[in-house]
């Protein structure tokens, strides 16, 4: 019998985890997210995701860690989780008009063994207006995500003309690859 530990305080690494039939534990490993400064903007997310598994501290025989990095990436320039309302507009102007690459990572760290998965997709963006930019950031308030946006939201209805990928990698968790490597230790039923 295993456990499920979700390290993760994202609401929408919980919902999903949640909407594909797994019953899981949050935990946290209050890692601070820092990475290499000369690591390829590819091998942050994985980066990332080991290290939050690697700090989390000892499991117990039968527990099952997850966790997991987003990384939005424009022209090689890192977008992370924005600062405030005035970095969340400079990143949303930059992302305007343009396409960009999402890296998702989760790493699934057991006593005996520690293994990093990651997808890739590319968002293409339609362009934004000044008005429609400030309207998303007064409602939505983009500061816990990585390139000021969630595809889920306003922002990715109205103005996403394309993806190619998964649109949950984009999301936060690469839902088919964690199903993949989550179901043989959790049968559905």
């Amino acid at each position: 019998m295993y456990r499920l530990l979700l390290a993760s305080q994202s609401p929408r690494r919980q919902e999903l985890l949640s909407s594909l039939g797994f019953s899981f534990n949050v935990v946290s490993t209050g890692t601070e997210e820092l990475y290499p400064q000369d690591l390829p903007a590819a091998e942050i997310a994985p980066y990332l995701s080991e290290l939050k598994a690697r700090e989390y501290g000892p499991l117990e025989r039968g527990d099952l860690l997850l966790t997991a990095d987003t990384v939005v990436v424009q022209k090689e320039r890192i977008l992370e989780k924005p600062l405030d309302a005035a970095h969340a507009q400079e990143m949303l102007l930059l992302l305007s008009g343009s396409s960009h690459q999402v890296y998702t990572s989760f790493t699934l760290r057991s006593t005996d063994a520690s293994s990093t998965y990651t997808d890739r997709a590319t968002v293409h963006f339609d362009t934004f207006s000044p008005e429609e930019i400030q309207y998303y950031i007064a409602r939505y308030k983009p500061f816990d995500k990585a390139g000021s946006y969630g595809i889920q939201e306003w922002l990715g209805m109205s103005k996403v003309t394309g993806i190619e990928g998964s649109f949950y990698t984009i999301m936060g968790l690469p839902t088919h690859l964690v199903y993949c490597h989550l179901s043989p230790y959790f049968p559905l039923g």
